[in-house]
């Protein structure tokens, strides 16, 4: 006896098979949707992370040794005495640990330094003088709190006129003092520590955006293999520079070092504290007109425009043009060719000296 079909037998019993495929293809999906998932959540981050440490180190290494460039504190620039006639070539102190030192002429024919220190705490510096108008473009360039002990009738007035922030040891006590084992006026000095101090108590502004003035590099500069076709590179291993006929100024270049020994009137300059001949990576040379300003025979320059000068570093140098819009902008250093030129990771002189001289480079 045959057996009856029952209608629809066949098919129920496909159903479970179709269910377990598709319950099978929808836990593999799952499977790989959770593993992408894992490996976006655990490891994404993770290479993300060694990345970024990575570029931090990256960042690490591009540093310089004389300043710090993640560091936006404000610079401070001190007037610094110069009257070689009173003091001696040891009577300095701080300016070794300047990053960048200016020296222009003053009246009878002397010179005033103003020196930029940030980065450094300097247990002293000075002996602290009184302000001339014209410093006040170069401090304001690199937007630092200014430092002096007086001022002429000018430089008081652009200060008001140019909303300065400065302490003035004539109403500012706190962060001056006198050696009285010397004599006044040439006896004032001062510590980074106090005079940012008395910023804060002033409510200046502790950090810039556009503290830096020179362009920078992280690489070694030698100028006789990085020269253009525009410009004339000059072994320089003596340098002599003229402020007036009582003034005179002269650097030898030390090969195993690679920096620059100062000299003042032919004697060797040295720092009070330790002693040492005061050595510069960079020396800038600026020349500028300047004329008198008053009876008493203040000076004015002429700091806006353009001029030339030189570049001097490891031994060479170059012929440069500078270039100020106004007596606030920054300073821009070209070469011959119209570039900016870039400076060596060190400590820089920049010597504004008159225009009617010319400095002697060999």
């Amino acid at each position: 006896m045959k057996r009856k079909r029952i209608k629809g037998q066949g098919e129920q019993s496909k159903v479970p098979n179709k269910k377990r495929k598709i319950a099978l293809i929808i836990s593999m999906i799952l499977v790989l949707l959770g593993s992408i998932i894992f490996c976006y959540i655990y490891l994404g981050p993770e290479k993300k992370i060694k990345q970024s440490k990575k570029n931090i180190i990256k960042k690490e290494e591009k540093n310089l040794k004389i300043v710090d460039l993640k560091n936006n504190t404000r610079p401070i620039a001190v007037m610094i005495d110069n009257n070689t006639g009173r003091n001696n070539n040891n009577a300095h102190a701080g300016l070794d640990k300047a990053y960048i030192t200016y020296e222009i002429i003053v009246e009878g024919g002397l010179t005033r330094i103003m020196a930029l220190f940030k980065d450094k705490e300097v247990d002293l510096i000075g002996p602290v003088r009184s302000s001339r108008h014209y410093f006040l473009d170069y401090a304001l360039e690199s937007d630092a709190i200014y430092a002096h002990f007086g001022y002429s009738p000018k430089a008081g007035s652009d200060m008001k006129s140019f909303g300065v922030n400065n302490l003035d040891g004539m109403h500012v006590s706190k962060p001056y003092w006198r050696d009285n084992k010397l004599v006044a006026p040439h006896n004032v000095f001062t510590t980074t520590e106090k005079l940012y101090q008395s910023s804060q108590e002033k409510e200046y502004r502790k950090e810039s955006s556009s503290w830096l003035l020179l362009n920078y590099s992280f690489e070694e500069i030698n100028l006789q293999n990085t020269k253009n076709e525009e410009d004339e590179v000059l072994p320089a291993n003596s340098i002599n520079i003229r402020y007036s006929n009582a003034q005179t100024r002269s650097y030898q270049y030390n090969e195993d070092q690679k920096t620059y020994f100062r000299f003042m009137n032919n004697a060797p300059h040295n720092d009070k504290v330790t002693g040492q001949q005061l050595s510069y990576k960079n020396i800038i040379i600026m020349q500028v007109e300047n004329s008198s300003l008053d009876n008493e025979g203040r000076q004015d320059l002429k700091t806006t425009g353009t001029g030339e000068g030189y570049y001097i570093t490891n031994g060479y140098a170059i012929p440069i043009n500078w270039e100020k819009s106004s007596r606030d902008s920054k300073t821009i250093y070209q070469d011959k060719s119209g570039k900016k030129i870039k400076i060596n990771d060190g400590n820089t002189f920049i010597q504004i000296i008159p225009i009617i001289y010319n400095p002697e480079i060999s």
